[in-house]
């Protein structure tokens, strides 16, 4: 704050982002923006505040609190909404209803998540399904507007998304569970929010599908090689053999620090452990594969070996390469092309396998 009485800070909290504040001598933990929402950037001009601030139903838009200066304490007031970039698009569209959910993994643990439902949604009637993981693994679904879930209910796909063990927002002990353990507990945490989706009689058994970017794409690799439950998969900025990106990528110091140098004692044991590609002679379900041509977070190589062993194995499979992109891809002509192939790949694989149920 500009007396220097507070620090300010974004929090991460079950799903929810607040816009919090503590004593620099770290007491009095405040959250001046807080509920089922996600609240981003902000910052202060004088006596307002402003933030960019979204919920499920409504995309990122500007938001300002006017009731206290940066440096006193006391209560803020409600946000109020200063722009509407996406009214005019959002008043022309059916948008599907997101609901928050929480339900029980292994051994009784607690995992939240979020269901959207296609816009025409009947109860009693099974929807083809897609799991959708997020990216990190340190990071969490939360209560602001998801375009790409809103793109696949529109479709009339059911769509799920669980924040797993490795998640942030919920601990440190529920971040670190997946330490040198990858595509263990979050494995089962995501089948768990499947099963969940199933069990309510939302979502078809006879037709899901699976997919993500970054650690979501890293977490499809771990469920195709472990469950033959899913009728497509799209991975995408992916990993599956991690010792190939040893003095590759740009993790060289998280790599030694949790798995340890490759070549002393039993270290090597711990690479091959946890890489999907070990696992490849498992996998069965038609996999599109995509990533950028300049990603050194995740380098293309990984994509390469995955495609490379499907089209020796004879399962069905593309790898679309994005020239010049890094990590995320940034060009909108290619940010359609992608959604486009998503669609395509699920249609095909996810949504044609059997007819509607009811």
């Amino acid at each position: 704050s500009a007396d220097g009485q507070w620090i300010w800070f974004r929090l991460e909290d079950s799903a929810e982002n607040h816009i919090a504040r503590i004593r620099a001598d770290g007491t009095e933990l405040e959250r001046p923006v807080a509920g089922p929402l996600a609240a981003g950037a902000f910052d202060w001009a004088g006596d307002t505040f402003a933030l960019n601030l979204a919920t499920l139903d409504r995309p990122s838009e500007i938001h300002s609190l006017s009731a206290v200066e940066a440096g006193n304490s006391g209560g803020m007031g409600d946000p109020v909404r200063l722009t509407g970039h996406n009214d005019a698009f959002l008043a022309t569209v059916r948008l599907g209803e997101t609901r928050n959910i929480h339900f029980e993994s292994e051994n009784g643990t607690e995992i939240e998540g979020f269901v959207t439902f296609p816009p025409d949604f009947e109860e009693g009637r099974a929807y083809p399904t897609l799991l959708r993981i997020h990216g990190g693994p340190v990071s969490q679904y939360n209560h602001g507007f998801q375009f790409e879930s809103q793109l696949f209910a529109a479709n009339g796909y059911l769509v799920v998304r669980t924040n797993p063990r490795g998640s942030s927002g919920y601990g440190q002990d529920f971040s670190a569970a997946l330490w040198a353990n990858w595509g263990d507990p979050d494995f089962k945490d995501v089948m768990a929010g499947v099963d969940y989706a199933i069990e309510q009689g939302w979502a078809d058994p006879e037709r899901l599908g699976v997919g993500g970017w970054s650690y979501g794409g890293i977490l499809t690799n771990y469920v195709i090689t472990q469950t033959n439950r899913f009728k497509g998969a799209i991975t995408g900025a992916s990993e599956v053999l991690y010792i190939a990106n040893y003095g590759h990528d740009h993790y060289q110091r998280q790599w030694e620090a949790e798995l340890g140098l490759p070549w002393e004692g039993d270290n090597r044991e711990n690479w091959e452990r946890i890489s999907p590609f070990n696992r490849v002679q498992h996998i069965e379900t038609p996999t599109l594969i995509m990533g950028g041509e300049d990603d050194w977070n995740v380098p293309i190589l990984n994509s390469e070996q995955l495609y490379q062993a499907l089209r020796r194995r004879g399962v069905e499979t593309q790898l679309v390469v994005y020239p010049g992109q890094s990590h995320g891809i940034r060009v909108p002509s290619y940010q359609v092309d992608r959604y486009e192939r998503y669609l395509a790949w699920y249609d095909k694989y996810v949504r044609g396998a059997r007819a509607p149920t009811s």
